[in-house]
């Protein structure tokens, strides 16, 4: 397998994650009856942002690089946030 088809598979792989984002997304919002995003939206958002930045250095387009750079930040981020509340919560009902 050439390593073109490789890194191919990765940016493939790495489209699949942000797809499935929203389609987990949209489903959970469906079946609450609300707007809604789960907690695996932001690790499918983390997954697509590893293998897409991945992918965009590879190919060395800057554009890209950044673009997905920017995005990593904000889903760890919410991770951290949602941790936060969620070990805060925690601790005040122990």
């Amino acid at each position: 397998m050439s390593l073109k088809i490789v890194w191919l598979s990765v940016g493939f792989l790495g489209q699949a994650c942000f797809f499935m984002r929203f389609l987990v997304q949209w489903i959970v919002s469906e079946k609450k009856e609300e707007s809604f995003i789960p907690v695996v939206f932001w690790y499918f958002s983390l997954g697509g942002a590893m293998l897409l930045l991945s992918y965009a250095i590879w190919r060395k387009d800057p554009v890209f690089i950044i673009g997905q750079s920017f995005g990593f930040v904000v889903y760890i981020r919410n991770l951290i946030l949602i941790n936060r509340k969620k070990n805060t919560i925690k601790s005040v009902s122990e």
